[in-house]
């Protein structure tokens, strides 16, 4: 029989345990999901009087383009609203329009990126890149989430380094 006693191929498999099992935040923080309501309600305000007073009828030309819009802004609203991240031993996940998944074992690189005093409006977003290069950005406002992405930030440049 065949015997693969052969070392494994590639870099080790990066490991990282959460201080709080399965931890989880909002994706967005509520000075950024007011400020799309009121976006997508104005919007949809804008289009609904331009089709009552008759400047949206005539299908596709006169109206249709900007119901289509209206109607992925409310779809995007949704998700913005319901949208959170989530970290645990195995992945970050973040649910969205589609959902964000990314096993830690495979990650190579990180960067938390975030503007300082403006984290009332602009959520930090953790960017990380697995070592095929695949790559995905994974949003948080909960000060513990934060702080899980800088550590896992920290650690991952530390192993990587290392090897």
């Amino acid at each position: 029989m065949f015997n693969n006693t052969l070392p494994a191929m590639g870099p080790p498999p990066f490991k990282f345990v959460p201080a709080v099992a399965g931890a989880s935040s909002p994706a967005y923080s509520i000075t950024f999901k007011l400020l799309a309501t009121v976006i997508v309600f104005a919007c949809s305000a804008a289009f609904l009087q331009n089709w009552w007073a008759g400047r949206a009828a005539g299908g596709v030309a006169g109206g249709g383009w900007f119901l289509g819009a209206v109607l992925l802004l409310l779809y995007t609203w949704v998700h913005i609203l319901r949208s959170t991240t989530r970290i645990d031993e195995q992945a970050l996940q973040q649910s969205w329009v589609w959902n964000k998944h990314m096993e830690l074992r495979e990650l190579a690189y990180g960067k938390l990126i975030r503007v300082r005093g403006l984290e009332w409006l602009i959520a930090p977003r953790l960017y990380v890149r697995t070592l095929m290069g695949k790559f995905a950005v994974f949003y948080a406002t909960s000060p513990e989430m934060i702080a899980e992405f800088e550590r896992l930030v920290k650690e991952l440049k530390a192993f990587r380094d290392i090897r």
